[in-house]
């Protein structure tokens, strides 16, 4: 059951790209593709062993479907991760790896349909369980790959709770079906904070919303209070204005809140802003990362979950 929960929790991932009248081709955009890294070491409410899909990037204006995810995963790749003192070796788990049973019993513990995906998603992740994300160590990834070698370090910061969550009756005209979610928290004073949150509404999976970090900069050592908006289900081609962000009364969901170290944090604004900023007078976002050698996010979390029912 291990190795399940630790592939199901990282099958709610993935992509999107566009273009102009006038082709624009930023600069290095025609290269060899890179081997992409998107890892993490998890403390918290639900500590976790590090888990890293590695991928290689696809070129800007390629044609690209699902028939090809398959070709896009990086096998074999010698992966260790070091707290410093200890270190693990991660292994290699493919989707096909599991059997008929594992996927069943991983299905229903996670809402997640496997036989639905329709590639096979892999990842690497230290199986022995002997290294679990610990509040305030930080961690190093090197990972040796087709010729190449890559470098990243994170740290898992301090955890800040939510003070409160509530729902609210939306702005506008009253609705006796939908209800707005906020939160407050209690930002320590002096020291910088960045915060992510996902959200599961019904056992769907864990999704991020169009914009999912913020930091502390103008709420440090204040209490705050703001909204956290229900994601779009993912592939959803059309967004209801009058709903979008509200929850549905009576949805059970699962909020994900996390403290997340500065890198991770530019890491996941910048690519939001890449993704929500496309059209055609839309600006060329190039996207930060703290991998070396490679692309992608090596990043530690400290998170807390919360379980609801929405009601007013």
């Amino acid at each position: 059951m291990n190795k399940c929960r630790l592939l199901i929790s990282l099958v709610i991932l993935i992509l999107g790209l566009w273009s102009c009248e006038e082709e624009f081709v930023p600069e290095g955009v025609d290269k060899t593709p890179e081997i992409v890294v998107e890892g993490y070491i998890e403390a918290g409410d639900r500590p976790s062993p590090p888990y890293v899909i590695l991928t290689r990037d696809v070129p800007f204006f390629s044609q690209f479907n699902v028939d090809e995810l398959d070709g896009i995963f990086v096998h074999n790749a010698d992966i260790r991760v070091s707290n410093g003192t200890d270190t693990v070796v991660l292994t290699e788990l493919c989707l096909e790896d599991l059997s008929p049973e594992e996927k069943e019993l991983a299905s229903n513990f996670f809402g997640v349909q496997l036989d639905n995906i329709a590639y096979n998603f892999c990842v690497y992740t230290d199986l022995t369980f002997s290294m679990e994300g610990e509040i305030g160590k930080a961690y190093e990834l090197i990972i040796d790959a087709e010729g190449h070698q890559l470098n990243a370090i994170t740290s898992i910061p301090v955890h800040v709770p939510l003070d409160s969550i509530a729902f609210k009756e939306p702005a506008g005209s009253p609705n006796d079906t939908m209800a707005q979610m906020i939160c407050e928290i209690r930002d320590p004073e002096g020291m910088a904070n960045y915060y992510r949150y996902l959200v599961d509404v019904d056992g769907s999976g864990y999704v991020t919303p169009f914009a999912s970090v913020t930091d502390d900069q103008i709420f440090d050592g204040d209490s705050a209070f703001f909204p956290l908006s229900r994601p779009e289900p993912r592939g959803s081609d059309e967004i209801d204005l009058e709903t979008f962000g509200l929850y549905r009364l009576g949805d059970s969901i699962s909020l994900k809140w996390m403290n997340i170290d500065e890198s991770q944090y530019r890491f996941w604004y910048t690519l939001e802003y890449s993704i929500n900023n496309q059209g055609p007078f839309s600006n060329y976002t190039r996207v930060d990362s703290n991998v070396e050698g490679g692309l992608g996010i090596w990043g530690g979390i400290s998170a807390t979950y919360y379980d609801l029912v929405v009601e007013k």
